[in-house]
């Protein structure tokens, strides 16, 4: 087992030793959803020096996370807030926990608080401190200061309040070292594909690009240190092959905002994370994803990951318009994402993307860009259709634009814009009553989540499973219900944009997509169940062979994924 934290980087000004009373826990209350690394890297940090964590989901009924505040009686509970649009659900919890007597210091972590510290204190009065920036050393000390009942209040990388307002205490340096750092503490079940297990992982911290829609890049940067930070290769790989022997993960999804692999340096660390995890003889045991941009995609290194487990690629595409790439300030051309996409699918790696039909630049030519973007990339009905619109996130370049030039809409938790074209704002309302986003688009019941789910599980059979009877003619099925569904969604956008733009009839209603909606799911469910129960006891036994696992009853692998 790894050593803590060096106890001299630990040394503050606010406290004359390192003290610290262990007796009472810690909470930390945060989503959960798909493994939350940056509450196990504070629970595992905390651990080391002592303390009891509980970690709580925020997801769980406020009176649940209530019971376990009143049983367990933390010295302090830690909230972790990535996102503005869920703080008034913080904000009814923090108050929730007052009003019943929980006396124990309020802080709260993210992007968001720490880049709109004095937003945060505001919205939320329940709060006694922000920790700004990432909070493993800061968060410790607090910790230590608030259970010996030492002044608290000059530790570095806070903000409070004083004197009638908010300050904020000297910015603690970003860790430069990650490996110094205890592996993650993972405080929740794993998520599964046909039986396979998945958990998050990461490589590195920070992102050096600095697209305008996004706060990442701003969070690391108002903080002093390096902004970017990568771990060494062979620690990452240690903490794969341990996750592999001791928990039986198979599938690991690294959530680095960027994976070190743009420029010369991060690809020689991609280049040694490869032949790392070959000494470890992990190919062929466990496959991993990745996210990166497309102007990092470049065919050997590619091939080379690919054949060490490298299974799934997301890459931030954003837009199929100049225009809309130069909003977003991608620093990256229509050109550079087509010749990622086909590169990927030339050599076999599946991809995910992220994409923005809309952003403040808007205008009806630049959405049918988009849609010819997207039916160029998904001609072959390899993946789903998938959009979103741009939402101006706090403490980002382009919230700052929109707010200097009057086109600010909404509040915190609802920002909201003008399009420069009023007409471009009632297409997208049409649009989304039309659709219904979150019943084709987002959602678990999603057109395109199960679809993309099915996908995922077709990337993971061809690697993880013997060669399952049937698969070509599977993957031949699927591509036609993706095909054909995208092929819907994409004209439904573009006969409603022409039905704003030129006056044209609007032949859809949300009846009759509904109906397509409605057909496209029961296609696929079939296809996938279908296929799925005839390779039962193939998958079964590999499973039993490859993992231990004990059947107790009826298999369950045949039941809808998701």
């Amino acid at each position: 087992m790894r050593e803590p934290i060096s106890l001299r980087v630990l040394q503050t000004p606010a406290m004359a030793s390192d003290a610290r009373d262990t007796s009472r826990p810690v909470m930390l209350v945060g989503f959960q959803n798909q493994g939350n690394l940056g509450l196990g890297y504070l629970a595992a940090v905390l651990r080391q020096y002592g303390y009891s964590v509980h970690v709580v989901d925020i997801e769980q009924e406020p009176e649940k996370i209530l019971k376990v505040a009143l049983d367990v009686k933390p010295v302090l509970i830690g909230f972790s807030l990535i996102f503005q649009f869920f703080i008034d659900r913080y904000a009814a919890l923090l108050y929730l926990l007052r009003a019943n007597g929980i006396n124990a210091h309020f802080t709260m972590g993210g992007h968001f608080p720490s880049l709109s510290y004095e937003e945060t204190l505001d919205l939320v009065p329940e709060l006694d401190s922000i920790v700004r920036f990432e909070g493993e050393i800061t968060l410790l000390e607090l910790v230590d200061a608030v259970s010996t009942s030492h002044d608290w209040r000059e530790i570095h990388g806070l903000a409070l309040r004083a004197d009638g307002g908010v300050k904020t205490t000297t910015a603690r340096a970003l860790l430069d070292e990650l490996d110094q750092l205890p592996y993650p503490d993972r405080d929740y079940e794993p998520e599964m594909v046909l039986g396979r297990s998945i958990m998050p992982i990461l490589a590195s911290r920070g992102c050096s690009r600095t697209c305008s829609f996004c706060s990442i890049h701003t969070f690391y940067r108002a903080a002093p240190g390096r902004i970017v930070r990568t771990r060494k290769p062979a620690e990452v790989v240690r903490e794969m092959k341990m996750l592999y022997e001791e928990e039986g993960i198979t599938i690991f999804l690294f959530q680095d905002d960027d994976f070190p692999l743009f420029g010369q340096v991060w690809r020689r660390w991609a280049n040694e994370f490869v032949d790392e995890l070959h000494r470890a003889e992990l190919p062929g045991k466990v496959i991993w994803k990745m996210n990166c941009r497309a102007d990092a995609v470049e065919r050997e290194l590619f091939i080379r990951m690919r054949d060490a487990g490298l299974y799934l690629v997301y890459m931030g595409l954003e837009s199929g318009s100049e225009q809309g790439l130069e909003t977003l300030h991608k620093q990256i051309t229509v050109e550079q994402n087509y010749r990622a996409v086909n590169l990927l699918k030339d050599i076999g790696l599946m991809f995910e993307y992220g994409f923005m039909l809309l952003d403040p630049s808007s205008t009806f030519e630049s959405i049918r860009e988009n849609v010819t973007f997207l039916r160029n990339i998904l001609n072959d009905g390899c993946l789903p259709v998938t959009f979103c619109r741009m939402l101006p996130y706090h403490g980002t370049p382009i919230y700052d634009e929109l707010l200097r030039t009057g086109r600010l809409r909404g509040d915190v938790c609802s920002p909201d814009y003008d399009f420069l074209d009023p007409k471009i704002g009632e297409f997208y309302n049409q649009l989304t009553e039309l659709v219904s986003l979150t019943g084709w688009i987002h959602g678990l019941k999603a057109v395109t989540s199960q679809l993309g789910w099915a996908w995922h599980e077709v990337a993971t059979m061809e690697r993880l499973f013997p060669t399952l009877p049937g698969m070509a003619e599977y993957k031949d099925r699927l591509r036609k219900i993706t095909k054909t569904s995208n092929e819907f969604l994409l004209t439904v956008v573009e006969d409603l944009s022409y039905s704003f733009s030129d006056g044209r009839e609007n032949k859809w209603t949300p009846e009759i997509v509904e109906k397509y909606r409605e057909q496209f799911l029961n296609e696929l469910l079939a296809e996938r169940d279908g296929f799925v129960y005839r390779n039962e006891d193939v998958i079964l036994e590999s499973l039993t062979r490859d993992t231990g696992l004990v059947l107790v009853d009826e298999p369950q692998v045949a039941a809808t994924a998701r």
